[in-house]
């Protein structure tokens, strides 16, 4: 998800204008203030997902503070909906389009929408390149202003806090597998889990490592598991859990327990707290040790802001604009202000 310069520009496809330093529009870069009310499409993936909903919490919340008109569309992981979605959006003449993209290969046509339309552009959560379908690839000047988390540094969190729980059971490298769970097609989870395997390499040293590529559901993450874990020779007696998201670790830890592995041998560490904290309220004992909290309004709020701010004050948009994260655990995640819904 993150890595971006300062003096980031945006360039659409192949025919793209310069614009303000530090900024990457769909818009006219000489396009002043705006006066008048201020209307905003907001479309985001996996509308169904806990955070994202959230998120969308969150940016109604912003909008209605500044009298913004906002729309919220949840597009799933459907591609063509999104960009339906984008193009609906501009011909009915809103200002700014925030978007959660579903898959990174769209970023070079929602550039190119947005330019034609004169529709300002922030990416929301995961990243965009305005003219190569694979942000890690891209060139800083045309990766697209985006607010949201550092995915390096969250999967460090959660590589790091993996690597202390395992240290504290004493468990041996022989006896112990790692199972890496997300979608290996996505830039932003390929960031998360690399940086997580990383920062436990560095912290506990070398421990043998499933990358297992899932849809970044419990359910498909369950399976895929599942088939894995089974299949792997040696028969370890523990398991540590990381994934590119809390549905990952949700359900690599299910396909665990289905295999008659007692939570006292796993460590499970998720990555956005809003299903471990399920797990945590029960209070039975549950795998799932620790999980890095993600507050999905705070990112959608931050996004409202970014781009209100943009429209109403020509204010160039931010490279990058991170939310704060918070390691939480069972005795922690209370106080530190994870709301369980």
């Amino acid at each position: 998800m993150f890595r971006m310069s300062p003096r980031a520009s945006c360039a659409v496809a192949v025919l793209v204008a310069i614009v303000t330093l530090g900024s990457c529009t769909g818009g006219s870069p000489q396009a002043g203030p705006r006066s008048g009310r201020i209307s905003i499409a907001y479309l985001q993936k996996q509308g169904d997902q806990q955070y994202f909903q959230d998120e969308a919490a969150g940016a109604r919340a912003r909008a209605s503070e500044l009298g913004v008109d906002l729309e919220v569309v949840d597009v799933g992981t459907d591609a063509g909906r999104t960009l339906d979605a984008a193009r609906a959006a501009a011909a009915r003449g809103v200002s700014g389009l925030i978007v959660t993209v579903p898959d990174p290969v769209l970023g070079p046509q929602l550039v190119e929408i947005a330019h034609k339309s004169r529709v300002e552009l922030l990416a929301s959560d995961d990243q965009m390149c305005a003219d190569l379908p694979d942000p890690s690839v891209c060139a800083h000047q045309k990766l697209v202003p985006r607010v949201g988390f550092s995915g390096a540094a969250m999967g460090e969190a959660v590589g790091r806090r993996a690597a202390e729980e395992y240290l504290k059971a004493g468990w041996q490298p022989e006896q112990t597998r790692i199972v890496a769970a997300g979608r290996t097609d996505l830039s932003v989870c390929r960031e998360r889990m690399d940086a997580a395997k990383l920062a436990f390499l560095q912290e506990a040293g070398q421990v043998r490592t499933l990358d297992i590529a899932t849809d970044n559901t419990p359910e498909g993450a369950r399976k895929v598991v599942a088939s894995a874990t089974a299949a792997e020779a040696g028969s370890p007696r523990h398991w540590v859990v990381w994934g590119c998201n809390d549905e990952n670790v949700q359900g690599a830890l299910a396909a665990l327990r289905a295999a008659g592995v007692a939570e006292p041998n796993v460590i499970g560490v998720g990555l956005g707290a809003y299903l471990a904290c399920k797990g945590w309220e029960s209070g039975a004992p549950f795998a799932m040790r620790a999980a890095l909290a993600i507050k999905g309004r705070d990112v959608g709020a931050l996004a409202v802001q970014t781009m209100y701010e943009r429209l109403r004050d020509s204010k160039p948009f931010p490279a990058e604009a991170l939310a704060p994260t918070v390691m939480a655990d069972p005795a922690t995640w209370r106080t530190a202000g994870i709301t369980c819904t």
